[in-house]
């Protein structure tokens, strides 16, 4: 903290005691973490009223506090806490549940934000979002398309065609050949089960607009015009960051005709194939053709929304591109009503046998994916490598590119690659069990598309990986806690040691340090089901037969591998659909399991919606104007001292938010932080925005900042600020636990706490008392130029780093 340190005071524990708070009244706004709490915990205190907000995220005090502004001198012993209770953004009521069918979208949207830092290379930012918009649309795609897998091919095309299965599955009989009904012809059983695929897209559309309505609608505050470079934090400080309402419209409108068209060409394509037949009819081939190039130029128009534009960042983009958003779907839903219509006409020679073209469309999808990664990977690599280049071969400690990047800038396209493989997975999960469910023991029906069956037949050589990753890290681990142990017993001198509870501090310690080995995992976990994926599409086309049937007639031990990799495989994936399931539908009924749920969607959903508009809602887009219009107008109101205190998640939202504060206002704020993963987390994840370069000028333009750490915390750590940045703004580790042992104070031994529980350290509120005796009420503090002299101390202040200005 600079100036707070350089006070003239008598000596403490860490440092100078700071003096007497001044008068006026003081606000700590308390920002909890993943998972959620109540404000009366948040507050220690069952009596608790709501000051401002809703049933979805508010504000809370203490009852006795609801009017301290109008009695500041009641509270001259400390600041008047408030608690903004945000976890119902995110756990919420029990349709939440259905964003677990979400997951692939959240992932590959996270993809979008992990881009490394680059200036001066608009073209390849640009770039590099349009590849992840791509990879975005091939999910929708391939999420319909296994849907239409499920409907068309397996339920329509083969059982209800093969009379074995039609007679085991009664609800199927009507539209058996045998009973000869009405929609028993195969276009009629296609085109009415394009149905289910059909409203699973109008269900993610419908989920996408509620949700739209709820999150993007929120308009963050207005400010006057000002500099880039007064904003602080590069992007996360624009006016429109915060509100990607007309972005979010656009993709939703293009990915609800992409899987609408899906369906068509789904729907269409059978009834096409045996119209081109020679001595077909003439006229129902010429509709095909037609139908088909509509098919085709309604992609196109697709695939030029999706690339024609990204976000709006540097203004508040109110419009909403009306015509567009109401057109594009309903001519693609007009497109597949005149696919129904078509596959429907009479057509008495035509019969189902076999499958339909399932292993071109999930090869082609495949294919599309793996393409777009390496093409992401590559444009990557070369925006992390823009700023070395600019300064030398070599990182050095100075580079605000941040050498510190997971995976050398590789973050994002790895973590595309997951969010295409769990989109696999998950088609390939439903299509296996369903197909299973339909032919039961036997041997009626052809089944799903061979590609599925490969793909499948890859998870256990994928698991034997990462098994042995697995064993190296947890024997780094033992290594670490065995060599811990010397460490703690230097932390706790002069106290009786306990070998047990030595273990066990060190073991803690270990264990919080595998979060780091996140990009490990992450990379080769990513590398190999690329290369296994590329196997599988190969090895899928290139026989048309199942691993086991394409390994007949080689080694023993080659067709023993393929059959075992093929049956464990086909357990696998179906034991992951039957927890998948399960999960779903306990989290529908069990509010205890939507919060765990939701722990997952606090961490996924904190960004924008910018590369897929069915993925969950990006929370912070409420979150963050809530606490940006709270700070603003307490401020403006009272010019009272106010504290922004962050836990976990909740420092990510209150850094957020200072960032888009005006610099007047963001200069009369201290911030606490503790158990943050702005650096461990973020900083390495996501480099461009909450890399050095940001951070250091966000602790330029607040007044203040402090950060709370402990080595035991799996998911906090220090902001690790360069020069003398880093010690005004982390303090050293705290101690985890407390005590060692039993002390007259503590006669039982105190826990091991880990990521939680910061506020019961003393040294909270030691450091909040610090804070706000650096703030001064109703005069912002003095901000010195570069090369200006500090008032207290005399020294120039150096220039501050330029920040940057990324388009994204």
């Amino acid at each position: 903290m600079e100036r707070a340190q350089q006070r003239p005071a008598t000596s403490g524990v860490d440092g100078p005691v700071p003096p007497p708070e001044p008068a006026g009244t003081a606000l700590e706004l308390l920002v909890h973490g993943v998972g959620g709490t109540t404000p009366e915990r948040m507050l220690d205190d069952p009596h608790t009223v709501r000051i401002t907000g809703d049933d979805t995220a508010a504000v809370f005090r203490r009852a006795a506090d609801a009017d301290a502004e109008t009695r500041p001198e009641g509270h001259r012993g400390g600041p008047v806490p408030e608690a903004y209770v945000w976890c119902n953004l995110t756990s919420g009521n029990g349709t939440r549940a259905l964003w677990l069918l979400l997951l692939p979208f959240m992932v590959v949207n996270l993809a979008h934000w992990m881009r490394p830092t680059a200036h001066g290379r608009p073209r390849t930012v640009r770039l590099y979002g349009l590849l992840v918009r791509l990879a975005g649309l091939t999910l929708t795609v391939l999420l319909v398309a296994a849907a239409c897998e499920v409907a068309l091919d397996l339920a329509a095309w083969q059982c209800a065609g093969t009379r074995a299965c039609a007679v085991r599955h009664s609800w199927l009989g009507f539209l058996s050949p045998a009973a000869g009904g009405w929609w028993s012809t195969p276009g009629r059983r296609l085109a009415l089960a394009a149905l289910m695929p059909a409203a699973l897209t109008g269900l993610l559309w419908y989920l996408s607009h509620r949700t739209w309505s709820a999150y993007e609608s929120q308009q963050p505050m207005t400010h006057g015009p000002e500099r880039e470079e007064e904003t602080g934090g590069g992007a996360l400080g624009r006016p429109g960051f915060w509100y990607g309402r007309r972005l979010v419209a656009r993709l939703r409108a293009a990915h609800t005709a992409a899987g609408l068209l899906t369906v068509a060409a789904a729907v269409a394509a059978p009834a096409a194939h045996f119209d081109r037949r020679p001595g077909g009819p003439a006229a129902l081939d010429v509709l095909g053709w037609l139908l088909h190039a509509a098919l085709v130029a309604g992609a196109a128009v697709v695939a030029a929304v999706v690339c024609r534009r990204g976000r709006s960042e540097h203004r508040l983009d109110r419009r909403l591109d009306r015509h567009l958003v109401r057109r594009l779907p309903l001519g693609a839903l007009l497109v597949l009503l005149l696919a129904v219509l078509y596959s429907g006409w009479s057509r008495p020679k035509w019969h189902s046998t076999g499958r339909l073209a399932g292993d071109a469309t999930f090869g082609g999808l495949a294919l599309v994916q793996g393409l777009l990664v390496v093409a992401l990977g590559v444009t990557a690599h070369t925006l992390h490598r823009t700023r070395r280049g600019a300064l030398g071969s070599a990182p050095t400690a100075d580079d605000p590119t941040d050498h510190r990047a997971a995976l050398r800038g590789l973050g994002g396209p790895a973590v595309a690659m997951l969010a295409c493989a769990l989109g696999g997975v998950m088609s390939g999960g439903v299509a296996q069990r369903v197909a299973d469910w339909l032919d039961g023991t036997g041997a009626s029906i052809p089944g799903p598309p061979v590609l599925l069956t490969w793909q499948a037949s890859v998870i256990p050589p994928l698991i034997v990986v990462l098994l042995a990753l697995c064993g190296r890290l947890a024997g780094r681990a033992w290594r670490l806690a065995r060599a811990e142990r010397a460490t703690v017993e230097r932390d706790y001198p002069a106290e009786p040691k306990d070998p047990a509870r030595t273990r066990r501090i060190a073991r803690t310690r270990a264990m919080a340090t595998l979060t780091d080995a996140g990009p490990l995992v992450v990379g080769v976990t990513s590398a190999t089901t690329l290369l296994l994926g590329a196997a599988a599409l190969v090895g899928a086309l290139g026989t048309d037969r199942t691993p086991a049937r394409a390994a007949e007639g080689t080694q023993p031990v080659v067709q023993g591998a393929a059959e075992t990799a093929q049956a464990l495989g086909s357990w696998l994936i179906g034991l992951g659909f039957i927890l998948f399931v399960t999960w779903g539908r306990r989290a529908y009924k069990d509010a205890s399991a939507r919060r765990t749920i939701g722990i997952l969607w606090d961490v996924g959903t904190f960004w924008p919606r910018a590369a897929h508009p069915f993925a969950p809602p990006c929370y912070a887009e409420r979150a963050v104007p809530d606490l940006t219009w709270r700070m603003a107008t307490w401020t403006r109101a009272t010019g009272g001292r106010l504290v922004l205190s962050g836990h976990s998640q909740g420092s990510v939202l209150a850094a957020a938010a200072a960032w888009q504060l005006t610099p007047s206002v963001r200069g009369r704020i201290a911030l606490l932080t503790y158990g943050s993963p702005l650096t461990r987390l973020y900083g390495r994840w996501f480099p461009a925005h909450f890399g050095p370069e940001a951070l250091g000028a966000l602790h330029r333009d607040v007044d203040c900042w402090r950060n709370l750490y402990r080595r035991t915390d799996p998911i906090g750590g220090p902001v690790g600020l360069s020069g003398d940045c880093g010690a005004d703004v982390d303090r050293p580790p705290l101690k985890d636990p407390l005590v060692y042992g039993r002390t007259p104070r503590h006669p039982l031994p105190a826990p091991v706490l880990g990521h939680s529980d910061y506020q019961a350290d003393p040294a909270f509120a030691e450091e909040r008392r610090r804070l706000l005796a650096r703030l001064r009420p109703d005069v912002p503090a003095p901000r010195h130029g570069p090369g200006q002299p500090d008032a207290e101390s005399g020294a120039p202040r150096a220039a501050p780093e330029p920040r940057g200005g990324d388009d994204t």
